[in-house]
């Protein structure tokens, strides 16, 4: 029994092929929608690639990009196709390009679904991204005359500017690095010697952040250097007063930044999905009602049409048979023996056994 089987006249045959030419050349403009939306998510994650990790965190707009280039030319031939479609005699010309063309939209719209979710999972690959290039950024930040890395500093300034951010997890983070170049330290004082003496790996490490961790809308004049120590400020307590600096870490925020954006892209992903998955129903219902109408032979006719011929069940047990006789005459193919005899009619007369006809499978 046909699934979801609707009766089509004449006219209703010709309002769904101008219906689904419009919807093809909205969806055209759906696909430079989501090729957009791969670029700028392209360009947002290379713009601060310098605090990322290698993984691969272009997965996502890699695949929009590739899904908005398969809707401009899915849709447009699909587009053409409809236009023509509702005509008997033209829809001979693209009668054998019908099904292999919803074959192919129905995979580009699982991919479309697929590109929806993976919007929706990548924070914890993103998150593990963020967390490892920050730590590298921040231990290179005083490597300002290092080939490579002399631009990190200012990189690293900026981002804790612009998102109100300081350190990978918290302002202590700078706490545990040499963030200050040696070239800034004069070694003739004893307390830069004996910070580096006290350190086993050689390390100036202070209990300070660099400026742009200040936060400007505190009233207060920045506290960076001697955080900890109370007594090097005036009416100052480290444990119970609120620091003037920013309290959220860069990757939280980089973190809550780009999700928003990929959750944003997901959502609409997922209408365009929506969109893409009713023309493809009606493109289904076109070319089942046309391939009846040319069965019947009256271009005037009324017309079933229907998205699948059989019933589910039915549908995937017939496909399976398919594949497994293809196996089967694979394999017969292998077996047969040119030597065989096929006994006569002769032998079987000797016998006195009347004659068996012999088919043409055989």
């Amino acid at each position: 029994m046909a699934v979801l089987k609707v009766t089509f006249t004449r006219t209703n045959r010709d309002k769904l092929a101008q219906a689904l030419w419009f919807l093809n050349w909205i969806s055209v403009v759906t696909g430079v929608i989501l090729l957009s939306l791969g670029l700028f998510l392209k360009v947002e994650l290379q713009k601060r690639g310098e605090l990322m990790s290698e993984r691969d965190v272009h997965a996502v707009p890699h695949m929009l990009i590739g899904v908005g280039l398969a809707a401009c030319a899915i849709n447009f031939l699909g587009g053409k196709m409809c236009c023509e479609g509702a005509d008997a005699a033209a829809f001979l010309r693209w009668k054998l390009l019908m099904l292999p063309y919803i074959v192919v939209t129905f995979c580009f719209t699982f991919c479309l679904l697929a590109g929806a979710l993976l919007c929706h999972s990548t924070r914890g690959q993103l998150e593990e991204s963020l967390a490892l290039g920050l730590r590298d950024a921040l231990r290179h930040y005083k490597d300002t005359d290092t080939p490579g890395r002399c631009y990190l500093k200012r990189t690293v300034d900026l981002l804790q500017i612009q998102f109100q951010c300081c350190g990978n997890n918290g302002f202590r983070d700078w706490f545990q690095i040499q963030w200050v170049s040696k070239r800034y330290l004069d070694m003739s004082q004893s307390e830069v010697v004996d910070r580096l003496r006290s350190n086993v790996e050689g390390k100036y490490l202070t209990d300070g952040v660099p400026f742009s961790c200040c936060n400007l809308n505190s009233p207060r004049p920045c506290i960076q250097h001697q955080i900890t120590n109370n007594s090097a400020h005036f009416n100052y307590n480290f444990e119970v007063e609120e620091l003037n600096l920013w309290q959220r870490g860069c990757r939280q925020a980089l973190l809550d930044y780009y999700t928003q954006i990929m959750h944003s892209i997901g959502s609409i992903v997922l209408l365009i999905w929506l969109f893409e998955l009713s023309v493809l129903t009606g493109v289904r219902y076109l070319q089942t009602s046309m391939e009846n109408v040319l069965r019947l032979g009256d271009p005037d006719s009324e017309s079933d049409g229907w998205l699948l011929e059989n019933s589910f069940a039915e549908t995937a047990r017939y496909n399976f048979n398919i594949i497994k006789n293809l196996g089967k005459c694979y394999q017969g193919d292998e077996d047969d023996d040119p030597n065989i005899n096929i006994p006569t009619a002769v032998e079987h007369r000797q016998d006195n056994v009347p004659p068996k006809k012999i088919s043409a499978a055989s």
